[in-house]
């Protein structure tokens, strides 16, 4: 997917994106694997830490350039510029090397971290050089950063350990080895300090901490499409449960993991849980063969319960506006119902029809540019006819007129998960827009819907 850019944010994209004109190459150092794991928590051992080295390569300034496009693949960036009147050369850094798109930014936007195999590299978000350089047991298959942007978890599914590091004393890490319970996911607790770790076929969830050390089960937790969540201040956690062939949901104190509440759902199959932004109510949702969302407060209480349709594919995506006064529940029929949080009734619902025929909906559809030429020349080779370079075409947004017609995918009927529905739901800051993005429409974009008004713009 190519984007243009204005002039005005080249400075402001460039920081995002981590591109500078005069970034340097880093090289990684080579470093061998370590031994292997104990049963247990270790105590912090000493580790010398590896800085990367960095060489700078000297660059013009460049006073009058005009971004043309910023391309994103999976693992590197390019940019092309394009001087005024001629063309302009800009130093760049080189291809950094990476394995299973394991790459993900600091919670505090500060630092990056990605994976290579067995080792984790930590680069500074501004200027790209090597702060740490942090070497595991076996190759890596999952990292997470505290919210603190204090340590990151690495976590081997294959080898059942997980290792922790900290960006404050590089020297100190810590290992975690489930052994023959196997490990299937980990995560962070909402303080940074606790590891939560699922063992093979969900028979329980550890929990470890890495100020006292102390360990702790739960059992009993389901395996499903979002079984964990914790209120936004990290007071609490919602675990959904599987016992005696009946869902249950039991609430935690995140802070010393002592259980609050324990009761069962009306669900035939749970799929999912989710607190609400105040952390005052949890939804509940059923399996997409039946449509039931259930409502519950802190203390366990079904405050509603919200059925639209029977005999068909129901949920399949379920969002809370950042206020808590609206949950837009995306159905497998290409729509989205808005509740309310005063009665938990349906105020409005949104359809995504493959025509679109309102005067009032502005749709924008994607066009490749024509390349420009100047007065009596003529380019040579033509773009098209490069042989074996594929080079992006550069695009751009028209506002096409009404009525509209969106290529639709007709689903596979004999296969599980059909492309239909909607997918994916997204809230904006002041839970005034909602985005959907529906199955069908391969080459649609997300939808911004006017939540207040109930109308599609």
């Amino acid at each position: 997917m190519i984007r243009c850019l204005p002039e005005i944010q080249l400075e402001r994209a460039s920081r995002v994106f981590g591109v500078n004109p005069r970034w340097g190459a880093d090289r990684l150092g080579g470093e061998k694997r370590g031994g292997a794991g104990t049963r247990e928590l270790q105590a912090p051992q000493c580790r010398a830490g590896t800085r990367g080295s960095d060489r700078l390569r000297g660059a013009s300034a460049l006073r009058h350039f005009r971004p043309r496009c910023w391309r994103l693949p999976q693992t590197r960036l390019e940019w092309s510029a394009r001087g005024r009147g001629s063309e302009a050369a800009m130093n760049f850094s080189e291809v950094f090397k990476l394995s299973g798109l394991l790459c993900k930014f600091s919670p505090d936007g500060k630092y990056l971290a990605s994976c290579v195999q067995y080792r984790v590299v930590v680069r500074d978000v501004h200027t790209l050089q090597i702060l740490h350089l942090y070497t595991c047991l076996d190759q890596i298959q999952h990292i997470e950063w505290s919210a603190d942007s204090l340590f990151i978890l690495c976590a081997m599914y294959k080898r059942g350990q997980v290792q922790v590091w900290s960006l404050e004393q590089p020297e100190w890490h810590c290992r975690i080895d489930e052994g023959s319970a196997g490990l299937v996911a980990s995560c962070w607790s909402p303080d940074g300090r606790h590891i939560l770790n699922t063992t093979e076929f969900h028979l329980r969830i550890t929990v470890w901490s890495l100020c006292t050390k102390s360990v702790s089960y739960i059992k009993y937790p389901k395996a499903c499409q979002q079984g964990v969540s914790f209120t936004r201040d990290g007071r609490y956690m919602a675990l959904a449960e599987r016992r005696d062939c009946q869902d249950h949901v039991s609430v935690f104190v995140c802070s010393d993991w002592q259980l609050l509440r324990h009761f069962d759902t009306e669900t035939q199959d749970l799929a999912g849980i989710e607190w609400a932004p105040n952390g005052c109510v949890l939804a509940v949702w059923d399996t997409c063969l039946e449509y039931k969302v259930l409502l519950y407060s802190l203390d366990g209480r079904l405050l509603s319960a919200y059925c639209a349709y029977e005999w068909s594919l129901g949920i399949k995506s379920v969002a809370w506006s950042p206020s808590s006064q609206f949950l837009a529940i995306g159905s497998y029929d290409g729509k989205v119902r808005i509740l309310n949080h005063v009665t938990w009734k349906m105020i409005t619902e949104f359809g995504h029809p493959a025509t679109i025929n309102n005067p009032k909906i502005v749709v924008y559809k994607e066009a490749e540019k024509t390349p420009r030429l100047a007065p009596g020349r003529l380019a040579f080779p033509p773009p098209r006819a490069a042989a074996g370079v594929a080079s992006p075409a550069e695009t751009k947004y028209e506002i096409a007129s009404v009525p509209v017609s969106l290529q639709t995918l007709k689903p596979v009927a004999d296969r599980a998960n059909p492309k239909i529905g909607i997918g994916a739901l997204a809230f904006s800051p002041d839970s005034y827009f909602l985005a959907t993005r529906s199955g069908q429409w391969p080459r649609s974009r997300a939808m911004p819907l006017p939540v207040s008004s109930g109308a599609q713009a």
